[in-house]
């Protein structure tokens, strides 16, 4: 299926010109979920490229910095992992669980997802009519209900629980005027589970693709899902742990090859699967998609604010000092994590120290750093304004698959080891026997820290988060924070926050949204 290169973002402005037919029917914004007039015209919906164009649509998301840019990164921010960079009202009051979903920093996100969901009912409606080859047909198809999933997951993670899910607006309910909230999330689950089988059967494995469908939606992704859709799923229904496990083990045994990067030296294998060359790599099962022109800023929100001076870093979450100590020694993740004072990295070519006028914590997240290691013109955007690079941000890795899997067989009473000794040989530790929970847990904090993963979520799934974030956060306050060698102290860098289990394990719907679309907020925000 050709299709302009995914890997260079050039179906942006194609897929828009495309969509527009659909999105400039509709309400003003989208969470009202009305659409009103027509949603086509005579001229579009007819060809294999209009097909095509449709689909590319449902990856513009990949460009825009509130969702996987920094956005969702806000959430993330809560954990006990990170802190932020900045004195910032908004951001501080996500973190301290009093936000009201007003703020600018989050109060996009929700729509957005929907707006994915609407492109995709769009496809699911006018494709399966077309005159078009039924290999295309499937495989537009099958890419919107992935991302119907795929959205409808971030949506029910995020705001969905025991007490409401989140408004289901499918192909066959989309022109209806007003949608309720269902009673339970895990009608979300059902819808999303339903979605992901469906593209599950219509999408071919990776390994199929053409260099100019990397990118896109496949088999292994969607069994991913799958398995992320049930592991929260568990939380209200112990059963789904099996499949949990049954629909890991179809990402392993695909036929994609499915393997983590692991040459044998624990030194190197861990950093090098945030490297460029790596960016389609067997174990990235789905990623943000970025270059230099469009895509992700997350390596650059990371680095240093201003960069030194040399390059617009914009400094905004740096590691705690509880994330630095979590790591085991010897455990070579940590260095590819973290940088302290005065590790020595690669900056546009030249070796240096490191320190930071900036950090809250005396630490900088270095896992996505491998684009600053080249003279700044080859892999990042000239603009640092908009600082993306050529860098995919990973949403699911094998990691997870292989960690997810001995989760599931864990709190099933069976072995989890053979999966967890994989993670940890390749980051150079001696194997375990009988892993318990508080040995997975370690494993997925090492694992994924600063990744879209989401640490707090697992805390919330976990019920760890009101433990968790009733200690402050710390970190180092160096004395000189221009000199590598610098001496610290260790200072509280976040106070104790009140995380209440009953109310802060979902967050607040945009007040916008709850206006446009007439339901009802999550109760006690």
């Amino acid at each position: 299926m050709k299709t302009p290169s995914i890997k260079k973002y050039k179906y942006i402005t194609i897929a828009l010109l495309g969509l527009s037919i659909g999105i400039q029917g509709c309400s003003k914004s989208f969470t009202d979920l009305t659409p009103k007039g027509s949603i086509t015209n005579e001229n579009f919906w007819k060809t294999e490229a209009d097909a095509i164009f449709a689909s590319n649509g449902l990856y513009e998301h990949f460009n825009d910095d509130n969702m996987f840019g920094r956005g969702l990164f806000w959430f993330i921010n809560a954990s006990d992992d990170m802190v932020t960079g900045r004195t910032d009202a908004g951001s501080a009051a996500v973190r301290n669980f009093t936000a009201t979903g007003a703020e600018s920093r989050i109060n996009s996100m929700y729509k957005k997802f929907y707006q994915i969901i609407q492109r995709a009912n769009t496809i699911i409606t006018k494709v399966p009519t077309m005159s078009i080859s039924d290999n295309v047909k499937n495989r537009v198809l099958g890419q919107a209900y992935f991302m119907r999933g795929y959205a409808y997951f971030y949506l029910s993670q995020y705001y969905g629980d025991q007490r409401a899910g989140v408004p289901i607006v499918t192909d066959s309910n989309m022109n209806e005027i007003k949608f309720v909230r269902p009673a339970h999330v895990k009608e979300n689950f059902a819808q999303i589970e339903g979605d992901l089988l469906k593209a599950a059967e219509l999408l071919p494995l990776v390994n199929t693709y053409g260099a100019d469908d990397l990118g896109r939606a496949h088999k292994d992704a969607a069994y991913a899902y799958l398995a992320k859709t049930n592991l929260q799923w568990a939380r209200y229904d112990e059963s789904k742990w099996t499949q949990v496990a049954k629909y890991c083990d179809m990402v392993t045994n695909s036929g994609s090859g499915r393997k983590l990067i692991n040459t044998g030296k624990p030194e190197t294998d861990f950093a090098s699967v945030f490297y460029i060359e790596n960016n389609f790599s067997s174990e990235y099962i789905f990623s943000v998609v970025s270059n230099k022109i469009q895509g992700s800023i997350l390596p650059a929100v990371l680095f240093e604010n201003t960069g030194y001076g040399l390059y617009n870093g914009w400094g905004y979450f740096h590691p705690t000092l509880e994330l630095y100590n979590a790591f085991e020694s010897g455990d070579n993740r940590k260095k590819a994590t973290i940088l302290e004072f005065n590790d020595t990295f690669t900056l546009f070519g030249l070796n240096r120290k490191y320190y930071s006028s900036n950090s809250q914590t005396g630490f900088q997240f270095k896992k996505y750093m491998q684009p600053f290691r080249f003279p700044k013109e080859q892999h990042l955007n000239p603009s640092g304004d908009y600082p993306t690079s050529d860098l995919n941000i990973p949403l699911i890795r094998y990691a997870d698959i292989l960690l997810m899997k001995a989760e599931a067989q864990i709190k099933q009473g069976k072995s989890g080891d053979v999966e967890i000794n994989l993670v940890r040989n390749r980051a150079g530790l001696p194997a375990l026997s009988g892993a318990t929970m508080v040995d997975l847990k370690r494993e997925r904090r090492s694992e994924f820290a600063a990744e879209y993963t989401d640490r707090h979520s697992d805390l919330v799934r976990w019920g760890d988060a009101q433990a968790a974030y009733a200690r402050p956060a710390t970190g180092r306050q160096h004395n000189a924070k221009t000199d590598p060698t610098s001496s610290y102290t260790i200072v509280q860098v976040w106070p104790a926050r009140t995380f209440n289990p009953a109310i802060h394990h979902v967050w607040p719907i945009p007040p916008s949204d709850l206006s446009n679309s007439g339901i009802s907020q999550n109760e006690g925000w």
